[in-house]
């Protein structure tokens, strides 16, 4: 193929390198077979005909339209397309999170305040996790974390930041709404036990064997700082995920202030709620978030096909994905997760942070807003 022929192609999708040949053979004259080339180098394609040319065409790698949870790169942060592309993502990291929790038995010792005689003569009376969410998270702080819009301690009294704060864009309005409470407790008491519930059950079986019985076979296998570890994870994506309930709140408000402002002038939660509720969307991500963690869940056999759900990655007829002997997560439950906690608790925060929306506004300052809605109105009438 020659450079000319390309005339059609862009520069920036293909480089073009050309190169002649030095000893042209010629016509009638076998070709000498020439070693097979290194894989690890870029291959040139190889004609049995005698040419003239040869050209080495590299692909170049296209460039990624991944949405970034960096504020700092001048995205829109309250663009909806965005803050789905965020709140997509997220499901994956959760996901995956609660893969690695499900390793590790229950060990409900963790999340009891004062269990841990070691930490209550360090003058430490809280459960283990909040320790260890207490040390992380002074960490943590030190490196700013918190100074982020979309990051949220668990922790009260942390330290503050050794480092000059970041100037980040002004995205949401002033508000001290922390669901974290709320989500350590659903977390501990309601989704540690499910999803670590194959590991608990073998756990048992193990101590039956050795002759341990009764209270002592379940839930504990000592794994306390790696189960804890895994949980912080899990919390701090699941505070990311629900708090970001303030983005899409913002967002909506901004796109038609006159449509909130009579709400919250006049408290009405359920208007409010109506106002930035999809369910159209909430039955499509709960389809989504179940394939993902079928998919997710399943191992890979040695023979290269997926295993894991039914003994072979598909839902039953109902629709339902059941746990497999060799499934890493219990799907049914991640789904849970969401319908019944996760999507809840942000519509919650939405609305609390909507009823909010306008503390200290002068009337001069909610007039304002009420015009953007009167000239978004009168562009779609011109």
């Amino acid at each position: 193929m020659d450079v000319t022929a390309a005339k059609g192609l862009s520069l920036s999708s293909f480089l073009a390198v050309t190169i002649p040949d030095r000893n042209p053979i010629p016509e009638g004259q076998p070709r000498a077979i020439e070693p097979e080339p290194d894989l690890n180098e870029s291959v040139i394609e190889r004609s049995p005909q005698p040419r003239p040319r040869r050209v080495l065409w590299c692909r170049r790698p296209p460039r990624s339209n991944m949405i970034s949870l960096n504020f700092m790169t001048g995205e829109d942060p309250l663009s909806l397309d965005r803050i789905r592309a965020v709140l997509i993502r997220l499901e994956d990291t959760i996901i995956f999170g609660l893969i690695e929790r499900a390793q590790f038995a229950h060990n409900p010792r963790i999340y009891q305040k004062g269990a841990f005689k070691e930490l209550v003569d360090l003058g430490f009376t809280g459960s283990w996790l909040e320790w260890f969410l207490k040390e992380t998270e002074t960490f943590h702080a030190k490196a700013r974390r918190y100074t982020s819009p979309d990051e949220y301690p668990f922790t009260v009294g942390l330290p503050e930041p050794v480092l000059p704060p970041l100037t980040f864009p002004k995205i949401l309005f002033p508000n001290n709404i922390n669901a974290n409470p709320s989500i350590l407790s659903f977390y501990t008491r309601a989704i540690v036990p499910r999803i670590t519930r194959r590991a608990t059950l073998a756990l048992a079986a193990q101590k039956r064997a050795q002759g341990i019985i009764g209270d002592e076979e379940f839930e504990d296998d000592g794994n306390y700082g790696s189960s804890a570890n895994l949980d912080i994870e899990v919390l701090s994506s699941i505070s990311k995920r629900v708090h970001y309930g303030k983005f899409v709140s913002e967002s909506k408000f901004m796109s038609d202030p006159a449509a909130f402002v009579p709400h919250i002038i006049k408290p009405n939660r359920e208007a409010l709620e109506k106002l930035i509720t999809k369910p159209e969307v909430e039955r499509k991500l709960l389809l989504r978030l179940q394939k993902k963690a079928a998919i997710y869940a399943q191992d890979v056999g040695p023979d290269g096909e997926a295993i894991g759900l039914n003994g072979n990655g598909n839902a039953d007829a109902n629709g339902s994905a059941k746990l497999s002997a060799s499934a890493k997560i219990d799907v049914d439950g991640v789904v849970d997760l969401y319908e019944s906690y996760i999507i809840p608790l942000t519509k919650e925060v939405e609305v609390d942070y909507l009823l909010h929306r306008l503390d200290g506004l002068s009337q001069d300052d909610i007039d304002k807003l009420l015009e953007i809605s009167k000239n978004k109105a009168a562009a779609q009438a011109a």
